[in-house]
Parts: structure tokens; C-alpha cells; sequence
């Protein structure tokens, strides 16, 4: 049998099974108009508890701030904010899911209000488990020769190995969520650990899941980089030149690799940086979100791609429109 040695314990993959069906899968096309989800917004039921803290980046064994592709010209954090979000209806002391959410706090309002409204739903096909979420501040600056490029662009399991091996563990240590939270716990189960994020921090949750699908299933990306914008410099371009281009073109990653367990939801903006580029372009994201949500449709996995006309780059209010729906859809078959 196999079993996935994860931090905290041993969980056994061939021992759980869900069957979400299919309901939601697919592409849709959403917009012009965008009316906020109620289920965004407070409606007066019981709320959580929110931390936050800080982690040295010199404290760090796997972002420590130093690499040799880091540009002097680019601003770096010394430090990233740590934002925890654990929802009324969390039983201490019970193993916890989890959603990782990149360049915290982001959209941890509107995941934190989605948790207070639907972890209590009576409808069961509108239901949220009672995950924590745990929104991560990257390490500053964006693009090439950036921390936060190098954390979310790089094609490796760096960026899924320092929140499982760092994050999770100074979570768990931080000592007013233990005097809150004295048993807190996080499930061994990858279907019970999700990762979040937009632009490069989209790039960052896939990659997650497709360098570790042993730590990391479910995926939400928005304006996902799925273009070139690994530095030029990395280690990773010898193996992949053309960064997270290469999951749905080039060498097709998704389409050339064996289907891996993992849950997907893409999606584009028709105004989304690059959106006007040729398709020679390495950097057109209408086009690679395109790709990737062929890609998926075509190797069978369970992926939900949304398209929002008359939109921007991670726009917001896409985001107040349809994140409800994303997390339903995304955590739909999940179990203790």
C-alpha cells in the first residue's frame, strides 16, 4: 500500500475515496455584469478567529532572501505576514483541511465570509467543510529576478515544500492560536490541502499540486501565469526553459505526463495582461489558461474553467462574483 508520509503523521492514499461527480466541470463564459455572491457577505452568522504573525525570511531554510537570481534593484521583504483564519464551526482538536492562499491576506476576507456562511448550509450541495485558511505574504516585488517570482514562477516543489515543511509547522507552534486552539491539528489527507492564488500566486497553487501532488490536490488559480516568467537565470531552465508555458504547450507537461489526483479550477479575464499578444507570444494568458483548460478536458481530469468578459487581471469583482461557487465546486466530495 501506498502511503504518504506528510508532516504530522502517515496517511494511507489508497484508503480514501470521494466521489464528487461531475457537476460544475467544464467551461463557462460569465459577464459582462457582475453581481457580488450574498454568500460573500456578512450575514450575521457565527464568525471565526483571525491571527497573524511574521516569519523571518533569514529564518528560512528554502526562501532565506539570498538566491544568486534575486535582482538588487528589487525590493525584498525581511519579513512575511502570516494570516490565519479558523472558521467557527473548526472542532479543536480535529484534523483540519486547509486552504493555502497566496500573496496574503488576498482574498482571505472573502474565503473567511464564504466559511462563515457555508460551513453551516442545510443544502448539502452548498456546503464548505470547516477548513482553515492560511493566507501567505510573499516574499516582495513581482516578476523576473523578484522573491515573489522566484516563489510562485519557478517550476519546482520549493514553493510546496516551505509551506508544508515551514509555514504548516509555525502555524500549528504559533503560541495564541495554541491558547486558542490547544489541539489544532491539519489533516494528513492531500485532498484535504488546497492552494489559492492569482496571477503568479495561480502559477505558484499548480505548481504546488503538480510538483507535490502528495501534499497538495485541490487548485484554485485566477489569471494564472501560466506563461514565461521563470527567471532566465534559474536552475529549473534547464529543465523547463519555458517556465509554466511548458504544462500546456511546448513539452504539454499535463498532456505528456500520466493524469496526476488533483481538483483544478482556471481562470481568465478577457483583459488579462498579454491578452492582445500574438499566440507566438510565451506571454499571453488569455491563450495559456485557454491551453491549460484544453489540456485538462483532454487528459481527463476534473478541472472547472471560467472565462469573464470585459474583465482585468485578477479583477475583483470576478472574484466577489463567483468565489462562492469556486469553493463549492472545488471541495465538493470532500470528507473527513
Amino acid at each position: 500500500m501506498l502511503t504518504l508520509a506528510l508532516a504530522g503523521g502517515a496517511f494511507a492514499a489508497e484508503d480514501y475515496t470521494e466521489n464528487p461527480g461531475k457537476e460544475g466541470n467544464g467551461n463557462f463564459t460569465i459577464g459582462p455584469d457582475y453581481e457580488p455572491s450574498p454568500e460573500l457577505q456578512d450575514q450575521g452568522n457565527p464568525q471565526g478567529k483571525s491571527f497573524q504573525f511574521t516569519m523571518a525570511l533569514a529564518d528560512s531554510k528554502i526562501f532565506r532572501g539570498d538566491d544568486e537570481t534575486l535582482e538588487p534593484t528589487k525590493g525584498l521583504r525581511k519579513a512575511r505576514n502570516i494570516y490565519v483564519y479558523v472558521p467557527a464551526a473548526y472542532k479543536d482538536g480535529t484534523k483540519a483541511p486547509f486552504l493555502v492562499i497566496h500573496d496574503g491576506p488576498g482574498q482571505l476576507r472573502n474565503v473567511s465570509t464564504a466559511l462563515d456562511n457555508l460551513t453551516i448550509s442545510t443544502d448539502p450541495n452548498r456546503k464548505l467543510p470547516a477548513f482553515i485558511a492560511i493566507a501567505v505574504q510573499n516574499g516582495g516585488d513581482d516578476s523576473k529576478g523578484s522573491q515573489r517570482g522566484l516563489e510562485y514562477d519557478t517550476m519546482s516543489d520549493r514553493e510546496a515544500r516551505f509551506i508544508n515543511d515551514e509555514v504548516l509547522p509555525a502555524v500549528l507552534q504559533n503560541k495564541e492560536i495554541r491558547a486558542a486552539y490547544p489541539n489544532i491539528a491539519f489533516t494528513d489527507n492531500p485532498w484535504g490541502r488546497g492552494a489559492m492564488g492569482g496571477s503568479s500566486g495561480g502559477a505558484a497553487a499548480l505548481t504546488m499540486g503538480w510538483f507535490r501532488p502528495d501534499l497538495f490536490r485541490r487548485i484554485i488559480t485566477y489569471s494564472g501565469t501560466f506563461v514565461d516568467q521563470q527567471d532566465d537565470d534559474a536552475a529549473e531552465e534547464k529543465k523547463y526553459p519555458l517556465g509554466a508555458w511548458e504544462y500546456h504547450s511546448s513539452m504539454n507537461l499535463i498532456g505528456n505526463s500520466e493524469k496526476k489526483p488533483l481538483r483544478i479550477f482556471i481562470h481568465a479575464s478577457e483583459n488579462d495582461n498579454g491578452s492582445t499578444l500574438p499566440e507566438s507570444s510565451y506571454h499571453n494568458w488569455v491563450m495559456a489558461n485557454e491551453r491549460t483548460a484544453d489540456v485538462l478536458k483532454e487528459k481527463g481530469y476534473d478541472y472547472r474553467y471560467v472565462y469573464s468578459l470585459a474583465s482585468g487581471h485578477t479583477d475583483r469583482r470576478v472574484y466577489a462574483h463567483t468565489l462562492a461557487d469556486t469553493l463549492v465546486w472545488m471541495w465538493r466530495g470532500y470528507h473527513d
